[in-house]
Parts: structure tokens; sequence; C-alpha cells
């Protein structure tokens, strides 16, 4: 597993310096993996200002984001709605700080219980994505493919006895599917993969991380060296879906060349868009760089 701290903080001096990241608008899904970012910083180091950062992210981002149930999925206009993934990320990040100040922790299983019954329809699924208040469905969208298996985990990191009915309701959900579902999208396959190690005697996170290698293994592009969007489309390609892959194989402990080509490859790679200056491409790099407090250590687990 990587452990280069030095490039993330270049890097995080660099978002600042450019008014990236965390000084740029709010986006939840980012600034969960930046408050683990944050905690991993402070494991390595030791040094309290890290700690800090991570107390002052999730303030300003429940200042910003937080509505009277949920959170937004980002300070953008077009960024409306609540989305249950980027919800169950912020949660893990809650319980990764909670593991250093309990009150995040208690914070964390309050949303998750507040936010659950809206997304869960038991026996059937979760939906995607919701409108702002949590009144109704977003028009448009559906019942999500992974999500049960983000809740199962984020539950499950905060605490398994005050959520153990929400868990119970994920699992019931996951126990449907997980013998036929068959990820086919890069950041879909390394973020099964990060899940799946949490409790990687189940028999879900058997499979998955069995068929996930399997498909990733056809998405390979070498060379220069990365995973493409999907299976049929070698030719596509997005930075910040190959460091959610980079995080998923050093979860997974394997690869270890792979990780380090798609490192390289990417930190010198421009695809001539937005995603070339947007803070979800660079702090998904810190984590690919510095895994931390993403993987399992302190995790309860089923060995």
């Amino acid at each position: 597993m990587l452990r280069d701290v030095d490039y993330v903080l270049r890097k995080l001096d660099w978002m600042r310096a450019e008014g990236i990241w965390p000084n740029g608008l709010r986006y939840l899904w980012t600034d969960a993996f930046g408050v683990v970012l944050y905690v991993s910083l402070y494991k390595e180091l030791g040094e309290e200002h890290w700690l800090g950062e991570a107390e002052r992210l999730v303030a300003e981002v429940e200042r910003v984001l937080g509505r009277p149930r949920g959170l937004r999925i980002g300070e953008a206009a077009y960024r409306d709605g609540q989305y249950f993934h980027y919800l169950a990320m912020w949660l893990f990040a809650l319980a990764r700080l909670g593991d250093l100040k309990p009150q995040y922790r208690a914070r964390g299983i309050e949303l998750a219980r507040d936010i659950h019954p809206a997304f869960v329809i038991p026996g059937r699924g979760v939906i995607w994505k919701m409108q702002e208040d949590l009144s109704s469905p977003y028009p448009g969208y559906g019942l999500g493919s992974m999500d049960a298996y983000d809740g199962y985990v984020s539950y499950r990191m905060l605490d398994e006895d005050a959520l153990a009915p929400e868990i119970a309701q994920m699992h019931d959900l996951m126990e449907r599917d997980w013998r036929t579902l068959d990820i086919e999208q890069d950041l879909g396959l390394g973020m099964m993969l990060w899940l799946a190690h949490f409790f990687p005697a189940e028999p879900w996170a058997k499979a998955q991380t069995k068929r996930s290698l399997r498909n990733l293994e056809t998405m390979w592009v070498d060379p220069p060296g990365y995973f493409s969007r999907a299976p049929w489309l070698p030719d596509t390609k997005f930075a910040f879906t190959n460091y959610g892959v980079s995080l998923g194989l050093q979860a997974a402990g394997v690869w270890p060349e792979l990780i380090g080509r798609l490192n390289t490859f990417f930190e010198n790679w421009r695809s001539g868009d937005e995603y070339d200056r947007e803070a979800i491409t660079w702090v998904m790099a810190c984590t690919s760089h510095l895994p931390g407090a993403f993987v399992s250590s302190g995790r309860p687990n089923n060995d």
C-alpha cells in the first residue's frame, strides 16, 4: 500500500494556491474523500493540524450542504438533490474521524437513521437520487445497483449495534443480488473492491472481489497504462475513476505494478476539459498515493 505523503502535501499546497480545494466549491463526494485524507495525514504525521483541518472541513460541509435532513450533492446550482452513495461515503468519513473524535461517530449514526427511511425500500432496493428535501425520488432516477453495499459497509463502520435494523435491511437487499451483480464500470469496480475488503470472509465479498478483478483485467490498456471506462470503451478514460480503481486494488492488496503505472500516466495526462482542475481529480489522486485511513485498519471483521 502506498504511503507517498510528500506527494499529498505538495498536491494539497497546489490545490489551495489555485483555489481548487478545500477553498473551492463544496462537493460531498470529494469532501468525504478529503476528510479521510486528512485523517490519514494525521495518522501518518501525528500533527494535530490535520485533525483540525478535518474538523473544519466537516463544519464547512455541514454549513454549506447541510439540509434539515441529509446533505445536498454539491454547492454548484446543477448539483441539487441527494445521492445515497455520496451520503454513505460521508458516513464513512464521519466514522473514520469518529475513531479519533467520538462525537463525529454519533453525528454519523444520527444522519444514517435520518436518511435511511427516505432512500430504502425494504425488499426492493435503495433509491439512487432523492429530491433535496427527501420528499420523493428525483425524477428520472431509479434504484442504485451498489447503494445497499455502500450503506451496509458505512453503517457497520459507524456502529453495528446502534444501526442493527438498518444494517439488516441492507444485508437483505445485498442477499437478493450479489450472486448476479456484474459491474462493468471502472469506478464502480474499484469501489466494490474497496467495500468488499472490509468483510473478506462474507460470501458476497468473495464473489464480488473475484468478479471485479476479472472485469478489470479486460479493461487494462497497456500501453500506456490505464483502466478504460468500460470493457467496450478502450479509449475512454478518466483520471479520478482510475484513482478509485487504485484505491480498490490497494484495499484488496493486488496488482501494485498497475497502480504505479496508472499514477504515473495520469499525473502527466490531461483530458482538456474541466476535470483537469476539478477537485475530485486531485483529491482522489492524493488518496491513490495515500490510501491510509480508507483501508481496513480498526474495522469490524468476520475473517
